[in-house]
């Protein structure tokens, strides 16, 4: 599998590159230079895809002049905004935002459009926007372009705040309200996890809107590009204590395509209580996400906690009309992590809301070995059955919630915490389960547990309810026999009727 270098953005990020958030900005002077306007309209990028789609790929000039061309990420992260140069900043529209510099991971060029009463203007590069720290570039620099933009937004607490960053190839994130950055969007992916290696599709161009006061929402146009396909993106950014994402796209079949991802979402998961793959550590755990969540086209809730894995895993939950998954960080304290650095409890969660019928398909779940904490090394998709054609077009929509917990939450049980470890020669799991009917003592006892595990035995089972933490508690025994894999099955029942959601792990040796 093709490794993205978009993952080690989170060096930056880690690193305290482009921190943004809470900075007082100044009505400023500067204005940003721009070419002449075209014509825009919301049906121009989709007539663009259909036309770059008629003629074979070519990939973008990623060529660099000195001393750009071979930067080091330290070196990289000493490129900073000049202050006060942050476009729109001065005209009390709610946002603002800030062009990227190209360089290290991220020499790819990004054309940015600025785009206003229907006339696109694109953004010049100029190098007074820009503080090079202890690089030294020479005074008569070309227009090289950008590598990606930072939306910035206006909050009457914190002043200018971070709320999205588009930058390499498809990848995107955000945040919600006093949240640090964590897992990462994109686009869309092709192929991710086969055998014959994954195509990475690019952002070409990107048209901003320049917003009203009023609307309360900012509004991005993307082109897509790849071997197979071209496509349409809008998206349209609401703020808030979430800060949702809806998009729409079209695709374009270049040639004819399957194994398409949508709505791809990566993230870290280096260890946790259910691996123990690093006992000698000060710190409880470190990741950005714990688990899937899918809501079924059926309306079953599914919970696969996620691990750190010796192997390569790849999961597949076939589904019609998916109704949401995401990836979820469920762990909200400090002591779940004791990581003063990293906050690990501070990351968004990514749920995803399907806009119309997605048809069938599934959600894919990758599990990529890493001890690397600056890596992604899980990813969860839709891959839809259907395939593209070439010449034809395929369009999705769907809602994006970056977010403390999802909007739409399971009206039963959740499981909180899963942990895993010895029992002599058999697995030991608990899963401990949280509800409000569960601190009524009479109506935890009528709670049994309904385990599986295929292939394998479940040796013996234990039900342990608590009122004071309106919690149920499973532990059991996984007897494998000779088996190096199983797939286990958590639910709980009540008056034969389900009262948690589905909890799904796979065991390997």
């Amino acid at each position: 599998m093709s490794e993205s270098p978009r993952r080690d953005f989170l060096k930056l990020a880690l690193g305290g590159a482009f921190a943004a958030a809470g900075m007082a900005l100044q009505r400023a002077a500067f204005a940003a230079p721009m070419a002449q306007p075209v014509p825009f309209s919301a049906d121009s990028v989709l007539d663009m895809a259909r036309e770059l789609a008629k003629s074979p790929f070519k990939a973008p000039d990623a060529a660099l002049p000195s001393p750009f061309a071979n930067l080091t990420a330290e070196q990289y992260l000493g490129i900073r905004h000049t202050p006060h140069t942050a476009i729109w900043e001065d005209e009390k529209v709610g946002f603002a935002i800030e062009p990227l510099h190209r360089g290290y991971v991220f020499a790819a060029p990004v054309q940015i459009n600025v785009v206003e009463n229907g006339q696109a203007r694109r953004l010049v590069y100029d190098r007074s926007g820009f503080d090079f720290g202890k690089l030294q570039p020479p005074a008569d620099l070309p227009d090289i372009g950008f590598s990606g933009v930072r939306i910035l937004r206006a909050d009457d607490d914190q002043g200018w705040r971070e709320l999205a960053i588009f930058q390499g190839a498809t990848f995107f994130r955000s945040l919600a309200r006093g949240q640090t950055y964590g897992l990462n969007a994109r686009g869309l992916s092709i192929r991710t996890g086969d055998a014959q290696g994954e195509e990475f599709p690019l952002f070409r161009s990107l048209w901003i809107e320049k917003p009203s006061p009023v609307a309360d929402a900012l509004t991005i146009h993307a082109l897509l590009d790849s071997a197979s396909l071209t496509g349409a993106f809008h998206f349209t950014l609401r703020p808030g204590d979430a800060t949702i994402i809806d998009t729409q796209l079209t695709l374009v079949g270049r040639v004819a395509v399957d194994r398409l991802g949508l709505s791809p979402m990566t993230s870290i998961f280096v260890f946790g209580p259910l691996d123990h793959r690093h006992p000698d550590d000060v710190r409880n755990a470190a990741y950005d996400i714990g688990g899937l969540q899918i809501l079924t086209g059926a309306n079953e809730w599914l919970w696969r906690p996620i691990a750190a894995r010796e192997t390569l895993q790849i999961s597949a939950f076939a589904d019609q009309n998916p109704r949401g998954f995401g990836l979820l960080q469920r762990a909200r304290v400090f002591d779940a992590f004791y990581d003063d650095d990293s906050r690990w409890e501070l990351r968004p969660s990514l749920w995803i809301e399907p806009i119309g019928d997605w048809g069938e398909g599934e959600v894919i779940l990758i599990e990529i070995p890493s001890d690397s904490e600056f890596n992604d090394n899980v990813i969860a998709q839709w891959r839809p059955k259907a395939s593209l054609a070439q010449g034809a077009s395929i369009s999705f929509a769907y809602r994006q919630f970056w977010c403390w917990t999802p909007p739409a939450k399971p009206p039963l049980a959740t499981a909180v915490n899963s942990r895993s470890g010895k029992a002599g020669k058999r697995r030991r799991f608990a899963v401990e389960f949280v509800s409000d009917l569960f601190a009524d003592p009479q109506k935890a006892a009528q709670v049994t547990a309904q385990i599986t595990a295929t292939p394998g035995q479940i040796a013996a089972s234990r039900v342990y309810p608590y009122k004071e933490r309106r919690s149920i508690r499973v532990v059991f025994d996984l007897d494998p026999g000779s088996e190096s894999l199983s797939e286990l099955r958590v639910l709980l029942k009540s008056a034969d009727q389900p009262v948690s959601e589905t909890w799904l792990y796979r065991w390997t040796a």
